[in-house]
């Protein structure tokens, strides 16, 4: 996955905004004003999910080295995923959906009601 279908993935979802928050290079996904996903626009060699706890702890078991706890971030639920191994498209579209969930799940239910 490249960054350009990266963002437009992320974008494709009820919304959805993005943001540079933090500095120039750090791209942020929010929902509703609530971050589910970000990374470095200059060398997306990452992107930051969140993640159901018991689910990150089995996620950087099955993939050591390419899933690692959330760098900057809570560790307990996010984590960071390598956008240089392997790992399928596919597969890391589910997690960008997942965190977009969790985040979603979380929401106010007036707010979820206007998604």
């Amino acid at each position: 996955m490249n960054i350009e279908s990266y963002r437009k993935y992320c974008l494709s979802f009820p919304g959805v905004t993005e943001e540079f928050p933090f500095d120039e290079n750090t791209l942020v996904f929010k929902v509703m004003g609530k971050m589910f996903a970000l990374c470095d626009v200059d060398e997306f060699e990452s992107i930051n999910l969140k993640c159901d706890p018991a689910k990150a702890i089995e996620l950087r078991e099955e993939h050591p080295g390419l899933i690692e706890p959330g760098y900057h971030m809570n560790k307990k639920h996010w984590n960071t995923v390598s956008m240089r191994g392997n790992l399928p498209d596919d597969l890391i579209k589910e997690w960008i959906k997942d965190s977009y969930d969790l985040v979603v799940a979380k929401l106010p239910k007036r707010v979820r009601e206007k998604l």
